[in-house]
């Protein structure tokens, strides 16, 4: 029995000495069941998008694109200042000194950042665009519709590969706010346009499955398929 106890006592010993690392070492380059890296994860899953006029914001305060990945990678989640409660959720992360806000529209395939100003209430922008500065980690990320309006506006624009469209929108690609309805049933629509050979090409999408689902084209040359 002693010998037992003895065991038992060097792997509470070593099963201690891990969790230090986990939590003291790690927490931010795993441990997915830590509530903060469950937000920042939730987050990085979805499209993250930077309005034009909070691009204005950290542009006046020498505020990086990088830094906002940093914050997703190194900041501190405070919970007791972010909205949890409502269906569309905002978490507040500082890194250096710096307060975001990320919000996540329930159901949205987007997480739009904001800075915070003090106490400020932070709401989704509803007008003009945003850029796309982050993209899950995924080559099929877009699917279009296998509808009969779909497939023609597809033909008829020459995007008949899905991973052809996602690089046209990592390249060239950006959130219409006002087009964008987060309150449609049974999902939010989202706009995103992007340019084809100097064509202005736009799409309305879903978040299906963790994919971005087009239902629908917006170009000249797909309206005669309607």
């Amino acid at each position: 029995m002693s010998t037992f106890i003895k065991r038992l006592k060097f792997y509470g010993i070593g099963f201690g000495i891990g969790l230090i690392f986990v939590f003291f070492f790690f927490q931010n380059r795993g441990c997915s069941w830590l509530p903060s890296n469950r937000v920042k994860n939730a987050i990085l899953d979805r499209l993250i998008v930077v309005s034009d006029s909070t691009n204005e914001v950290m542009k006046s305060r020498n505020i990086t694109m990088d830094a906002i990945v940093l914050a997703l990678n190194d900041g501190e989640v405070y919970f007791k200042e972010s909205d949890k409660d409502n269906p569309s959720k905002v978490y507040i992360i500082e890194k250096d000194d710096i307060k975001y806000a990320f919000t996540l529209p329930y159901e949205s395939f987007i997480s739009e950042v904001q800075i915070r100003e003090k106490n400020a209430i932070i709401k989704g922008t509803s007008t003009g665009e945003g850029k796309i500065i982050h993209y899950p980690m995924d080559d099929n990320l877009v699917f279009p519709d296998t509808t009969t309006l779909v497939t023609c506006q597809q033909e008829a624009l020459g995007l008949i590969e899905p991973k052809k469209i996602l690089e046209l929108i990592k390249s060239t690609g950006k959130i219409d706010f006002e087009k964008t309805n987060l309150d449609v049933q049974p999902k939010p629509e989202h706009y995103i346009h992007f340019t084809k050979n100097g064509q202005v090409i736009g799409t309305k999408m879903i978040w299906y499955k963790n994919k971005l689902n087009i239902i629908s084209f917006y170009a000249p040359k797909a309206d005669s398929c309607r």
